[in-house]
C-alpha cells in the first residue's frame, strides 16, 4: 500500500495552489433503525426486522465510521476535505453521524438526494464547509436504468480554486453478463457528465465511487481522453478494496481529469479495527457489519479509498 509521504514531498509547495484530501467509502447497508414502509430492505434493516438492526446497533457503526474518519486525518495530516459515500439509506442516517458522535465539531455539511434504487440506498457527499462552498449540485439519473444517481457537486475554495466531483455506485455484477450493460450505462453517462463540466470551464474534475468493476475492464475505455484512472496502478499491485472468493479487487476507485492526475495520489485505507480473519481462505477480510443474519458490529465489506488532489 503506497503511503502519503511521496504526496506530501510532491505537492509541496503553497504557490501552486490548494490541496485537497478526498475520502470515499461504501458503507454498505447504512440503514436507520426504523421500518418506514419503504420497501423490504427497509422493512429487514429495523428493530423488528430480520435483522433486528437495532437503534444501538446503529449507533455502533456511526461511532465505528466516525473513529475510521478520524483515523484517515491521522493518514492525511488533517481531516479529509471531502467524504463521499455510498449505501446509505436517507439524509437521517448522516444527520445521526454527523450530530451524534465526534464528527459533530468536524464542521461537515451534507449534500444528499434520494434516487430511485429499488433497495432504497443513495450517494452523499459531506464536505468540510471551512475549506470548501457549494457552488451548485444535482443528481444524475442513469437513463434506462433503475439505479443509484450519481452525485454532482461543483465546488470552490476559499483561494478560489474549483474542483468539479461526482459521486459514483454503479449497478451491480449480481445478474452475471445481463448486469454489464447497466454498468456501461453508468460509464456513458459518466463520460457525458465529465464531458460537459470540462466543456463547461470546470476542468478539474474528479469521479469517485463503487464501480462494481475492476480498472482493468474494457467499459473504461470510454473514459479515455477524458479522465485518468488513479486506481490503476495499484491493482496492478494487486490493491483490493473487497476480498471476493480469495481474491482482492479494486472496485472503489478515483477518475480525475488530465489536470490532476499528475500530482495525486491514491491508497487503499486498512485500519487494523475494519479487519477480521477469513475463515474461508487464507488471509484477512474486512470486518462487515453482518455475515448472513449473523450479527458482527463490523461497518462494511469495503475498505475506504483516500484521494489527495493537488491543484
Amino acid at each position: 500500500m503506497k503511503t502519503l509521504i511521496a504526496l506530501f514531498l510532491l505537492a509541496a509547495s503553497p504557490a501552486q495552489g490548494d490541496s485537497l484530501s478526498v475520502m470515499f467509502w461504501n458503507l454498505e447497508n447504512f440503514f436507520d433503525w426504523r421500518d418506514s414502509g419503504a420497501g423490504s430492505s427497509d422493512a429487514e434493516f429495523s428493530s423488528t426486522g430480520e435483522r433486528r438492526w437495532t437503534k444501538k446497533r446503529f449507533q455502533t457503526k456511526c461511532a465505528a465510521i466516525a473513529k475510521t474518519v478520524f483515523l484517515a486525518a491521522d493518514e492525511l495530516g488533517g481531516l479529509p476535505d471531502i467524504i463521499g459515500v455510498a449505501e446509505v439509506e436517507n439524509r437521517f442516517v448522516l444527520k445521526c453521524l454527523l450530530e451524534d458522535t465526534p464528527l459533530r465539531r468536524a464542521g461537515y455539511n451534507i449534500v444528499h438526494y434520494d434516487s430511485p434504487d429499488p433497495r432504497g440506498i443513495d450517494v452523499a457527499l459531506l464536505y468540510r464547509s471551512a475549506r470548501l462552498d457549494t457552488l451548485r449540485t444535482f443528481p444524475a439519473g442513469v437513463p434506462g436504468v433503475l439505479t443509484r444517481d450519481m452525485l454532482v457537486a461543483q465546488l470552490r475554495t476559499p483561494r478560489g480554486d474549483s474542483l468539479a466531483l461526482i459521486v459514483c455506485h454503479h449497478p451491480s455484477k449480481y445478474g452475471g453478463a445481463a448486469a454489464e450493460p447497466k454498468r456501461e450505462a453508468a460509464v456513458s453517462r459518466l463520460q457525458a457528465l465529465s464531458d460537459s463540466l470540462i466543456a463547461a470551464s470546470w476542468t478539474r474534475v474528479a469521479a469517485i465511487g463503487d464501480f462494481n468493476d475492476t480498472p482493468d475492464s474494457p467499459i473504461y475505455a470510454r473514459l479515455e481522453g477524458s479522465l485518468v484512472n488513479l486506481s490503476s496502478e495499484p491493482a496492478r499491485k494487486g490493491e483490493g478494496s473487497i476480498r471476493f472468493m480469495g481474491d482482492w479487487e479494486l472496485i472503489d476507485q478515483c477518475f480525475v481529469s488530465e489536470s490532476l492526475s499528475g500530482s495525486a495520489l491514491f491508497e487503499v485505507f486498512r485500519p487494523a479495527f475494519l479487519t477480521t480473519h477469513d475463515n474461508a481462505y487464507a488471509g484477512e477480510k474486512p470486518l462487515r457489519t453482518y455475515s448472513g443474519p449473523r450479527y458482527l458490529g463490523g461497518v462494511s465489506d469495503h475498505y475506504p479509498i483516500l484521494v489527495r488532489l493537488h491543484f
